[in-house]
């Protein structure tokens, strides 16, 4: 009938759109994060009228927190912790993310997780496990750092998504009032510690070159920022963590042939394989799942839409 016509091609468009999210953030996760950017972005485009959000408010800062705060946690913990440990168990750490990404979603969303999926997730934390296990240094502040890094990853993500459903803020508002509230804090730190002088007095200023590399790079950032939400929109948290693991392995794979620096182990290069494996499973019973193997809530944005395309087919 047509009802299953169109049933049937709202299931491929979702698959589609699942699928294709994650892997624009996948791709865009190689450039870096810049919140000027994003805020400049965003704010053009509202004035234009391409997108829409809403305007600022005493409501603003109870809807988007704890984000900020989990952001800059995040990254405050992820410089530590890479200044301390090796690359392999480093590597192991991070990976405990996708678990604890898998676990606070659980608890915060209820959502619930098919016994595949569970399974490999946990197979790619053994997989980073064999795959440093050949490196056993342990330093006790470096650990500290980078599992506090896991849990303001996981946390973040989790959050993100929750934030995503919430009325009158969606993708664009998350992305821009988390930039907004963020850079506040950062730009005074920037002048307490003298960084902010040191970077407008920078000579490269001067350099066509610089400048343009530099915006560029302020660009990518927003691009970056964007494809996390819209990846964390149309997925699950744990998706889009499992998306990184992926990118992650990956890097490493490209740096077994460029670099140089990458010293060859069985160990290693099987706990490797078995991350990248699990992870392509994950992929593989996600995307080519109906929903039965994630119970998902979709976003404020999605059931507005739904609810408007019902009345208008009521009236019709």
């Amino acid at each position: 009938t047509e009802t299953n016509m169109t049933l049937k091609d709202e299931v491929k468009r979702a698959r589609l759109m699942k699928f294709a999210s994650a892997a624009f953030y996948a791709f865009c996760s190689f450039f870096i994060i810049v919140m000027t950017a994003t805020i400049i972005i965003l704010y053009v485009a509202k004035m234009n009228k391409a997108i829409h959000f809403q305007d600022f408010d005493k409501s603003i800062p109870g809807k988007i927190f704890p984000l900020p705060l989990l952001y800059v946690g995040n990254h405050v913990t992820g410089l530590g912790g890479t200044q301390k440990l090796s690359l392999p168990m480093f590597t192991v750490l991070r990976k405990f993310t996708i678990l604890l990404t898998m676990i606070m979603e659980s608890r915060i969303l209820r959502k619930s997780f098919a016994p595949p999926l569970v399974c490999s997730v946990l197979a790619i934390v053994v997989g980073a496990l064999v795959a440093a296990s050949s490196d056993l240094s342990f330093n006790a502040e470096g650990y500290t750092f980078v599992l506090l890094n896991d849990v303001f990853t996981a946390a973040s993500g989790v959050y993100t998504k929750k934030k995503l459903g919430m009325e009158g803020l969606g993708k664009y508002g998350v992305l821009f009032y988390n930039a907004f509230i963020i850079i506040i804090p950062t730009v005074l730190a920037s002048a307490y510690t003298g960084d902010l002088e040191k970077a407008l007095t920078f000579e490269g200023w001067m350099s066509v070159t610089f400048v343009f590399y530099f915006l560029l790079s302020c660009v990518m950032g927003f691009i970056l920022m964007y494809s996390i939400i819209l990846c964390s929109y149309y997925n699950t948290a744990l998706t889009t963590t499992v998306v990184g693991a992926i990118k992650n392995v990956a890097v490493m794979y490209i740096g077994m042939f460029i670099g140089g620096d990458y010293i060859f182990s069985w160990t290693n290069f099987i706990g490797l394989n078995i991350c990248i494996s699990a992870a392509l499973i994950y992929s593989y019973i996600t995307f080519h799942s109906s929903g039965s193997s994630e119970t998902n809530v979709k976003p404020a944005e999605d059931k507005l839409s739904i609810h408007i395309t019902e009345n208008h087919l009521e009236k019709t």
